[in-house]
């Protein structure tokens, strides 16, 4: 099983994984922006996004649906993600790889995306390239809250000025039916 958490870039994606980890120790956590990462090493990266590279895609998908087939652990992915097209890539791939995906979406208003944006230091030693990416996600936000409306109908919207331990209650409890028949399954 993947739990997608997905939202605006400052909406608290990496911080509810965060929460979840010591209170779901089974878990793996799998953060695709390392994949991009390893990518950009590799080739250019054209539009300056490794979304928009169909291999960041491809892999994606390949190494979430290997960890849980692998590994027969749940697997939280902490990753933006509103193209309606790599989407509906993206999990139609989990889909046919027998993953099954619960997909949540954090939901922050614009004003407290930009407060936490501004509140982050992403690279510290570096505050010109600290402002670009600053900007780079503020400019994503109109793009995500547009977005809401084109993500996979299954999708849970969750308030995401709840605190962590109140989001990652509501993700549990979503999920916490599901983690008890596949404990029950394996025993």
């Amino acid at each position: 099983m993947i739990v997608w958490v997905n939202g605006a870039f400052g909406s608290g994606k990496s911080t509810l994984v965060d929460e979840l980890r010591p209170r779901w120790p089974e878990a793996l956590v799998y953060d695709p922006e390392m994949v991009g990462y390893v990518l950009r090493e590799i080739v250019e990266v054209p539009t300056g996004d490794f979304q928009d590279l169909r291999l960041w895609r491809r892999q994606v998908a390949n190494l979430a649906a290997g960890l849980v087939e692998e590994y027969q652990r749940p697997v939280l992915v902490p990753m933006t993600l509103v193209n309606p097209g790599y989407a509906e890539e993206i999990f139609g791939a989990l889909k046919d790889a027998g993953t099954a995906v619960h997909h949540f979406f954090l939901k922050v208003s614009e004003e407290v995306l930009r407060k936490r944006i501004d509140g982050r230091s992403f690279t510290p030693d570096d505050p010109g390239q600290d402002e670009r990416v600053r900007q780079w996600c503020k400019a994503r936000i109109e793009p995500c809250a547009t977005a809401m409306n084109t993500l996979p109908t299954d999708t849970v919207f969750l308030d995401g000025e709840l605190t962590p331990k109140e989001l990652a209650d509501e993700v549990l409890a979503r999920v916490g039916g599901l983690l008890k028949l596949s404990v029950e399954g394996t025993g």
